[in-house]
């Protein structure tokens, strides 16, 4: 490894391992949330997981990706940058398809808030990751600090998609809980 690459590259080892880290237990909890759903009384729609529970886990397994590729020994600052460009590819990709899902699922309707953390801040972070790819690939060190940006986006776009699905789930009475039992 050149030295300046290893250089900058070390100095991110504990953002990424806290990032990683922390990414790779959110997507272990969306086991729990989706358990959640499961359980409750609420009408179940796997077209309606497809467009808003699915992602999470996406938007996560992404961050988990970045924290691996860019801990690794590579030779070269530009050589990661081929994995973090197709890693931004692969989610403006995914983004679209989850436009897709949510437009034909009919178990929610989507508010303002849903189509901005579903759809506005993932495509900015997925976009925003290949403007850092590119830079890497050009040795310039500023796309360290793009591509750390993002991958805490993805993080709390994921936790706040997360948090909003519980929230949902518990904060709307079960169907058979007011209704009276026939005497």
């Amino acid at each position: 490894m050149e030295p300046a690459a290893q250089s900058v590259l070390s100095q991110w080892e504990s953002f990424y391992v806290i990032v990683g880290s922390s990414a790779g237990g959110l997507t272990g909890l969306m086991f729990v949330v989706v358990a959640l759903v499961k359980e409750s009384s609420l009408p179940r729609n796997p077209d309606t997981i497809d467009a808003f529970g699915t992602p999470n886990v996406i938007h996560f397994v992404a961050v988990l990706l970045l924290a691996a590729v860019l801990s690794a020994p590579w030779q070269r600052l530009k050589d990661p940058a081929h994995v973090v460009g197709a890693t931004a590819l692969a989610g403006v990709v995914y983004v679209l398809i989850v436009l897709r899902r949510m437009l034909r699922q009919s178990g929610y309707k989507p508010v303002l808030e849903d189509w901005i953390w579903h759809q506005i801040l993932p495509m900015i972070g997925y976009a925003m990751l290949f403007v850092g790819a590119a830079g890497m690939s050009h040795d310039q060190t500023w796309a360290l600090f793009v591509i750390g940006a993002v991958a805490l986006l993805l993080l709390f776009i994921g936790i706040h998609n997360a948090w909003d699905t519980v929230a949902y789930v518990v904060g709307n009475p079960l169907e058979n809980a007011n209704k009276e039992k026939p005497k």
